[in-house]
This record gives structure tokens, sequence and C-alpha cells, in this order.
């Protein structure tokens, strides 16, 4: 069974889409559905890390993220154990 939705476009946007259908060969409707499949399956493996590049580019753009370095490692102990002498939250 399928449902219909009705989308609210700016007319020079929906002449550009069936231009590109009509290249396709395909209806608007087919046209659209395609690229609502297409961008959420970019979307799905977007989230999947399943090659080693992937989990690469993933912590690439993690590090481009960061504002300032992690402490390093010396650093999280001394503030783990000041945390438990002083029964402080400071992790």
């Amino acid at each position: 069974m399928s449902t219909r939705i009705h989308i609210v476009l700016d007319p020079d946007d929906k002449a550009r889409y069936r231009a590109q259908a009509d290249r396709e060969g395909k209806s608007l409707a087919a046209w659209l559905r395609e690229a609502a499949e297409d961008r959420l399956r970019e979307t799905q493996e977007g989230r999947s890390l399943r090659s080693r590049d992937a989990l690469a580019e993933f912590f690439e753009a993690c590090d481009e993220l960061e504002v300032e370095p992690e402490p390093d490692w010396a650093e999280h102990r001394d503030a783990i154990e000041r945390s438990r002498v002083r029964g402080l939250d400071v992790t």
C-alpha cells in the first residue's frame, strides 16, 4: 500500500528537479523517491564504520573539532586520584 505526501517546492526548484528527472528518464515522483532513498542511505552509511579508512576519516574529523588538546594520561590519572582522595568529581 502506498501513501501520498504533499511537498511545497519553489517553482524554480521544481523545474530543475523535473528537468533532471526527464534527463534520467524518470517521472518527477520517481526521481524524488530515489533522491530521498539516496539521502537516507548516505546518512545511515555515515554512521557505520565498516573499513579502516572510514574509521581513520572519523577520527580525523573528530580531531578537527577539538578546541583544545586532550590532557595526557598522566593528567587524567592525577585528576582521578585527587577525586578519590577528596571525594570530589573532578574527572
